[in-house]
């Protein structure tokens, strides 16, 4: 049968119309963020994208201007920085380069550009960065600690500080710096400075500790002022880890904040915390990331941020000295509430409300309510109901995971807590005043505000549910940090997690500054050795863990290869290749690495069957294949930064793992000696096989796919299996795997209602009983890295790894597995890419966009002569292509054109 196929690609700008050509500068980025304050970067990247109305439009050249204010830049006088005309295509991370830059300092800088048509585009808007406070000594504020009796051993009542301050002139712009140990709110004349949750956010408090940097101008007044700062113990001081731990980094809640305010007549005065302000406790009774927040309205201080507060028993501050932290600006995006979720439904059970909010959800719950004075809302979480339909509580262990209320009896009143979050669906709602209805409370979804960049839908809504499953995982544990689980007492910043979802994470949100933050903490907490922790930040003390430490060298080639910034690499560099020492210590001389506690293929699948040994893989096995790997990607990077003896260096390493893997676990016929879906998942997938081995491996590893029937691989084999499948010429096996309904599968948590990804491939079982409760999260985003092959593979974006950042791009959808359609978008640093396909008869169309500035690879399927392009065959076209074995491989720039075909 022949089968006729339709391609659309379509591109980021609309057809030329001869005389009308234009091209256009936008969307202006500094270090990815638009317009920044406070930012400690001395030359920071700049980035622009460009449309163009013209077909296959690259950028032939730039030019930059910059100056200290917008009307400077714009008229181009007294200029900072001006480059010449540079011949080049780059219109991503172009480094600053004019004059150095001081604390406090704005830039305004613009862009033009000419295309390779010889269009000339105008001047773009704009855009703008502020350096924040970039040398210690501009610091002239001194820590401050409430000298408050507390008890330690506990969550105490939340400190409040204030000061008042007079403004002798008329105001031009104010900035507040500010940052605290512990968790802060800042508040200036009773309004709430910025939207940001969770500051200063969480870092290797022993080194690097971030300051933020809010536009307080509009907040001011002429004369009396009054600013008020909250602490909350938060993860430096809470409770933290499941072995009941408080204090982490430090037993003393402190701030720092320095306000700076310039005068329409240019002068400029400054406002510091120090020993004049003063502390007292409020109605925040306690608050504990883990256990909740205690809220008593009746004791609330109304007014205490504003001037003329009576603070008459208010206590005296302290000065501390904290010499051992390094204050930096935040490279990661904050956290914010993102969203407002109604309930799904609830109903009265008993003596409490059930509410349903119809999403496994990452936040908190305000409420509204109308009482009398004493009487107390109590709130309590949970992921599942069990099949009884009574909240489970016992997958949070020791988390209490509980919000208290208490009224004071005066109208209407809304609570949501300040220094807690929860991970859950459900809410137990007890001793609510009244009728509770769906208008009266709220999910309040937070997590660090990362800009979405990626949609994947299909034709299968179990498919699109995992899709949304993957998404929502992501949402529920990128809060800062990359974390494990958000409900349970835990909630940290586990390695192996974070390595292995990357790919997934940056297709779905911009995660640039968000990794190069985390990085830059794993470093910090790197032991002399080489040896990277567990978690990240460290408390734990552990580390060393293959799959998991490897996190130091795959997520900076990860967010590399997905942006196309090189300054991951050189940041990173110094760390890799601690990791790849420490990991040559531990192997020794024969290159294989034994012996040591390693996760190994974390909750891989156990069979019960008697024919076959379960899904076990030796972590000896796992262990040198990662160093093999990570030792590669070291030698790219060497190579990359332009560092040859050590590429030389590393590539001999990585090739000498790899000969001794192949003497010590792989036998002459091609089988491995842990016969696991995991084992020929790793050695296939990180090309640690060679010649007629890889074709024997693959056969073993298919015929084992086909003998189990269903994925047998944990969460180091879990994101490679389906790509390793389908490189090897096996997707219908892959498909197999992805329809898969039954446990083990990704759709089994689908088909039992899961909004996230679980932890266990059965958190909760066909009878729906519950796995073990001391690991059992229902928001565990590891298995959702199955997203790259959805997105890669069954939609056809791909990264080109020697053109990095979606430069060059491979569209190469694979329809199968009885789809009928499937589309992809994702935003890149060049603009927005789509690769879809629908399925009618025995017509496919395609849907593709290519964004201006970039080029791309389109498979085709069929013979050459047999397709058009726009209604011209493929010769005319202009396009240059080769025929492989099943495809037309096709090269391109932006446009959009209609491709049909017929097979």
């Amino acid at each position: 049968m022949k089968m006729r196929i339709s391609l659309l690609i379509f591109a980021f700008c609309v057809a030329f119309v001869p005389g009308k050509a234009e091209i256009k500068v936008h969307t202006l980025t500094t270090d990815y963020k638009t317009n920044p304050l406070g930012i400690d970067n001395p030359v920071p990247g700049l980035s622009w994208i460009i449309t163009s109305d013209r077909d296959n439009t690259i950028q032939a050249s730039y030019e930059i201007r910059a100056a200290h204010s917008r009307k400077d830049v714009v008229k181009g006088r007294k200029l900072i920085w001006k480059t010449d005309q540079v011949e080049s295509s780059r219109s991503v991370h172009v480094k600053y380069g004019g004059a150095p830059l001081s604390s406090f300092q704005k830039v305004y800088w613009q862009v033009r550009v000419r295309d390779n048509h010889g269009e000339r585009s105008k001047w773009s808007e704009p855009a703008s960065w502020e350096m924040g406070i970039m040398q210690e000594n501009d610091w002239k504020a001194r820590w401050i600690s409430p000298d408050l009796k507390e008890e330690q051993g506990r969550s105490m009542p939340s400190p409040y500080l204030r000061k008042e301050f007079d403004l002798s002139g008329r105001i031009k712009e104010a900035r507040l710096y500010i940052s605290s140990q512990g968790l802060y709110q800042v508040e200036i004349n009773g309004s709430r400075i910025g939207n940001q949750e969770f500051t200063p956010g969480w870092t290797s408090y022993n080194t690097r500790l971030q300051y933020q940097t809010y536009d307080v101008t509009g907040k001011l007044m002429q004369h009396q002022n009054a600013m008020g700062i909250i602490l909350g113990d938060g993860w430096f001081r809470g409770r933290l880890g499941w072995r009941q731990g408080r204090s982490v980094w430090g037993d003393e809640l402190a701030a720092i904040a320095q306000l700076m305010v310039t005068y329409a007549d240019g002068s400029k005065e400054i406002f510091i915390t120090d020993d004049s302000w003063q502390a007292t406790t409020g109605p925040i009774m306690q608050s504990d990331i883990y256990d909740g927040e205690e809220y008593d309205a009746g004791r609330e201080l109304t007014g205490w941020s504003t001037p003329g507060y009576d603070a008459a028993r208010w206590q005296h501050v302290k000065s501390v000295d904290i010499v051992k932290t390094r204050l930096i600006a935040p490279e990661g995006p904050p956290v914010a509430i993102i969203e407002e979720l109604p309930p799904l439904s609830l109903h009265k059970q008993g003596d409490q409300w059930i509410v349903d909010m119809g999403q496994n959800m990452v936040g908190w719950i305000r409420i509204r309510a109308r009482g009398k004075n004493g009487d107390v809302i109590t709130l309590r979480h949970a992921e599942v109901l069990d099949k009884a339909g009574n909240m489970y509580y016992d997958n949070l262990r020791s988390a209490r995971a509980t919000d208290i209320y208490h009224l004071k009896g005066a109208g209407e009143e809304v609570f949501q807590p300040h220094f807690t979050f929860h991970g859950f669906r459900y809410v137990s709602v007890s001793g609510y005043p009244g009728v509770l209805t769906t208008d009266d409370i709220r999910g309040m979804v937070i997590h660090s505000d990362m800009e979405p960049a990626g949609t994947f839908t299909c034709s299968d809504s179990l498919i699109n549910q995992l899709q949304h499953n993957i998404l929502w995982g992501l949402k529920g544990n990128f809060l800062d940090v990359p974390t494990d689980c958000p409900q349970r007492d835990e909630r940290l910043g586990w390695t192996g997690d974070a390595q292995v979802f990357a790919p997934t994470a940056c297709f779905n949100m911009n995660t640039a500054t968000f990794y190069t933050k985390w990085l830059k903490d794993l470093a910090a907490d790197q032991a002399a050795d080489g040896m990277i922790p567990h978690v990240i930040p460290n408390l734990l003390g552990g580390g060393g863990a293959t799959g998991w430490a490897d996190a130091g060298v795959v997520i900076p080639w990860v967010v590399y290869l997905n942006y196309g910034d090189v300054s991951v690499l050189q940041n990173q560099y110094e760390s890799m290749k601690r990791w790849i020492g420490y990991m040559q210590v531990h192997a020794g001389e024969d290159f294989i690495w034994s012996g040591d506690r390693h996760f190994g293929d974390w909750l891989a699948f156990a069979s019960n069957r008697s024919d076959y040994m379960g899904a076990y893989t030796t972590t000896d096995l796992i262990a040198t294949t990662y160093y093999a790997y990570s030792s590669g990607i070291v030698a790219r990077v060497a190579a990359i930064l332009g560092k040859e003896a050590d590429a030389r260096y590393y590539r001999d390493l990585s090739e000498k793992v790899k000969a001794a893997f192949n003497d010590e676990f792989v036998t002459p016929n091609g089988r491995l000696v842990a016969h696991t879906q995991t084992a020929y998942t790793l050695a296939l997938a990180f090309d640690l096989l060679d010649g007629e081995t890889v074709k024997k491996s693959a056969a073993y590893l298919a015929r084992d796919v086909e003998q189990f029937g269903h994925i047998t691989t944990g969460f180091l084999g879990t994101p490679l299996i389906l790509l390793t499948l389908t490189k090897f010429g096996m997707n219908d096996l892959a498909y197999k795997l992805l329809n898969r309904k039954e446990y083990p599968s990704w759709l089994y948590p689908v088909t039992m209602g899961a909004t996230t990804i679980w932890e266990r491939w059965d958190g909760q079982k066909p009878d729906s009983t519950f796995q073990d409760p001391g690991m059992n999260s229902f928001n565990h985003y590891a298995y959702g890295a199955v997203g790259k092959w959805l997105y890669q593979v069954v939609s056809g974006i791909g990264i080109d790894e020697n053109n990095p950042g979606y430069k060059h791009m491979i569209i190469h959808p694979r329809p199968g597995g009885g789809l009928t359609a499937a589309r992809a978008s994702h935003k890149s640093m060049y603009g927005q890419i789509v690769s879809g396909w629908k399925l009618e008869g025995e017509e496919l169309t395609m849907e593709v966009e290519i964004p201006a500035n970039t080029t791309a690879t389109i498979y085709i399927p069929g013979d050459p002569s047999g397709i058009l392009i726009n209604g011209s065959p493929l010769s005319s076209s202009g396009m240059e292509y080769k025929k492989n074995r099943d495809n037309v491989m096709a090269e391109t720039g932006s446009g959009h054109y209609t491709i049909v075909t017929t097979l």
